[in-house]
């Protein structure tokens, strides 16, 4: 499973979802998913949010072992 702290961060750089949204050119509903875990960004998209947020990958998303 896919975990990540994307609403964390987001809350640490002072965005709302829909701002978030704008800067990585995805929709509001699109990031809302990837912050309840039901949808998993490509790599591009991941690699995008961390040029955002101003860190790694692995520091955003994670994969749990079952």
């Amino acid at each position: 499973m896919l975990l990540n702290r994307v609403k964390e961060f987001r809350a640490r750089f002072n965005l709302t979802q829909s701002d978030l949204a704008e800067k990585i050119g995805v929709t509001r509903q699109t990031v809302g998913f990837i912050e309840k875990g039901d949808y998993s960004p490509s790599i591009q998209l991941a690699l995008k949010m961390a040029k955002v947020f101003q860190c790694s990958v692995e520091e955003i998303f994670w994969i749990e072992e079952e």
